[in-house]
């Protein structure tokens, strides 16, 4: 059995502490919460009856050995500083999305976990969505031929409310906008599926809340490939949420999946395979929606094989990089107004700044 301790009982917490919590992984549970505000890692601890703790130095060293895996939930900001921090303990780290806002701070928690000889995962979920695991066996099985063109698109609904839940959220130093946060799923997806990428053309802007960041954004991707892509990303979608979405454009097929959060497959076309399009589409129209996607059970199920057997992560801490480099760039060339080569990034942005 692996033990598993949360740090940040904020809006994700919930997530993690059902599914640890109620025994829905194979091999694992809950054993202890933390959180800066008491309130909220007592609410947590009295709820699944294990130990709270306000300070997580107090939490690894009063509960020592116990502790196997610590999910990191605290904002985005201060992802780096919490896994360097926790690192020396000895329990292997999972970090929610994203990994960090800053490309040295993902290379110091990569630096720290292998120093102490731990696993550190990058929770990307979506991954584990059935239409996305369609459609990257689609994409491994060359399926598509010649890639000509990835999209996603993030249409939701965040009010006002929802940035003064917490005084970090669409700040640059803690949070970034919708970009670096509802986004950032979308953009792995994006990668993940069409390969490495040149460079980035992007613009953003702050339409309709009171936010440091942006709530909406375009960006132009050129991959290496030679294919093209666009990011169209925004939380300023009005009255509700309208979809979470990709397309993958090929020379020998085309694949879309929609839905709330990249949870149903809308187009599966390869030629003449009418059939075959017929069964896909309907097979995968199974999931219900949700705002974090399908994929939370599945993914830490993995990270507990991983863990027992040896096995490679899906997304460790240099894949989860990947995302972040693209998210920087494109923070790059918005912010400076010019198109940005991925690895030649030279300008201080404000994403990550004090």
């Amino acid at each position: 059995m692996l033990n598993f301790a949360l740090v940040g009982c904020g809006r994700i917490a919930k997530k993690h502490s059902e599914i640890l919590g109620r025994g829905q992984i194979d091999g694992a549970q809950l054993v202890a919460v933390c959180d800066i505000i008491e309130d909220r890692a007592r609410t947590y601890g009295e709820k699944f009856s294990v130990p709270y703790f306000t300070d997580l130095h107090q939490m690894m060293k009063t509960m020592g050995e116990k502790i196997n895996v610590v999910n990191i939930l605290t904002p985005s900001g201060t992802h780096a500083k919490n896994c360097v921090e926790l690192a020396p303990y000895g329990a292997h780290v999972v970090v929610e999305k994203p990994m960090a806002l800053r490309l040295s701070d993902a290379d110091a928690m990569i630096t720290a976990c292998d120093k102490a000889g731990i696993k550190l995962f990058v929770v990307k979920q979506n991954r584990y969505n059935l239409p996305v695991q369609k459609l990257r066996e689609a994409i491994e099985e060359k399926r598509f031929g010649k890639l000509v063109m990835g999209t996603v698109r993030v249409r939701w609904c965040r009010t006002q409310d929802y940035y003064d839940q917490d005084s970090w959220r669409g700040t640059w130093a803690q949070d970034g906008g919708v970009f670096s946060n509802q986004a950032s799923h979308h953009i792995d997806l994006l990668e993940w599926m069409m390969g490495d990428i040149e460079s980035v053309f992007a613009k953003t802007k702050t339409a309709l809340v009171k936010i440091e960041a942006e709530d909406t954004g375009i960006a132009v991707l050129k991959f290496k490939s030679g294919a093209l892509g666009i990011i169209e990303a925004t939380t300023a979608t009005r009255p509700r949420d309208l979809e979470g979405s990709i397309s993958i454009l090929g020379e020998k097929g085309t694949v879309e999946i929609g839905g709330f959060a990249v949870n149903e497959m809308k187009t599966w076309n390869f030629g003449e395979s009418t059939k075959e399009e017929n069964d896909v589409v309907q097979k995968f129209r199974e999931n219900p929606p949700s705002v974090y996607g399908f994929g939370h059970v599945a993914y830490l199920q993995n990270v507990v094989d991983c863990i027992r057997h040896g096995k490679s992560a899906l997304v460790d801490g240099l894949e989860g990089r990947k995302s972040l480099e693209l998210i920087t760039a494109i923070y790059e060339s918005a912010e400076f107004g010019k198109e940005v080569f991925l690895g030649h990034g030279k300008q201080k942005i404000k994403l990550g700044g004090d």
